[in-house]
Formats: C-alpha cells, structure tokens, sequence
C-alpha cells in the first residue's frame, strides 16, 4: 500500500530508475494529462503592432475569443521570435484597462463622451471631403494641378506593402493629396 502511494511520485521514480529526470520518468500523471493552450485553436497570421520592423506573430484564436499570440516561425524578418512589446500584444488586447469604445472630445469640452462608431466615421469621412473642398486645387498659373494640401496621413508600422500601395493609391490619385508619408520613413 505504502508502495503504491509512493509510485506516483516523479521523484521516487527518478532515484529508482537512476535516471537524469528530464523523461517520461520526471512526469506525473497530470503532467501527462496536460494539453497545449493553442490546441485545437485556429491560426491567423499577423504582423506585430509595435515598432516598423513588422514581425510575424501567430493568432490562435477559438470561438472567437484570443488564446495567444506567439512569433512566427514562418516570418523572414523575425523567424519565430519577438521582442518584449511583441511577447506582450496578447496582453493588449485583452488588458480589463483596454479602450473599446470611440471617444469624441468636442471643441472647447473639458471631458470626453463615448460616440458610436457608424457615428465616428461618418464625422471623419464628412470632415475629410470637406477639408477637400475646401483645399483642393485644380489649376495653378493656368497649369492643372489637381492637388489638395489641406489633409495629410501618416501611416503606421502594422501595414504591408500592399496595404500601403492601396492607401498611396486612393489618397493621392482619389483624393488629390501630396502629403503621404509612413513611420518608418520618419
């Protein structure tokens, strides 16, 4: 009896079986009941939010909930591993302190108010075409110009190429903007 209660225990099989205890010898049996958190979960591949390095980071994801994020091993640029911001993107988006909703500070308001975001974008799209209007200029010293420097964007270290051919695209030959840049010219 005494025996079969010591039997279980990893320690008692690694002095018996004088082993180096890094085997099946060193593991109980909830040890070996136990399952990655990722399994059965789905992957969508990413690239990390932080700097313009544009890591590679793995999504597992089930039922629509985040499980975790990990480097990607199929990345050229990181090939599997992240840096401390990217090891901690799980943790921002699913910190209790994250920012969810649209937040609007009206001119001269000394608070913010919560806005729906159909609302939101409406306001910036309704704003960006009148900045529009208002800038655009077709003509200079009887030369067509076809330009508006009254809006400018900035992008960010999260988008591929494609993504920023596309925002290069629409901003300069759909609305006329000459201010286009990215972070990671800065």
């Amino acid at each position: 009896m005494i025996e079969r209660l010591f039997e279980g225990w990893p320690l008692l099989r690694q002095v018996r079986g004088r082993t180096d205890g890094t085997g099946a010898e060193a593991m109980s049996r909830r040890t070996r009941e136990l399952r990655p958190r990722t399994e059965g979960a789905e992957v969508a591949r990413s690239v990390c939010p932080y700097c313009g390095v544009g890591c590679g980071q793995r999504i597992f994801h089930r039922d629509g909930k985040l499980v975790a994020i990990e480097g990607d091993p199929e990345s050229p640029i990181s090939r599997g591993k992240v840096c401390p911001k990217g090891a901690a993107s799980h943790q921002l988006l699913t910190h209790p302190g994250r920012e969810t909703k649209v937040k609007y500070r009206a001119p001269f308001a000394t608070g913010w108010s919560e806005m729906d975001l159909e609302e939101a974008m409406d306001r910036i799209a309704d704003r960006v075409w009148e900045s529009r209007e208002r800038t655009f200029e077709e003509e200079r010293d009887g030369r067509a110009l076809m330009q508006c420097k009254g809006i400018a964007h900035l992008g960010g270290a999260t988008l591929d190429n494609e993504e920023n051919y596309l925002i290069k695209k629409l901003f300069t030959a759909g609305l006329g903007m000459t201010r286009v840049s990215n972070q990671a010219r800065i």
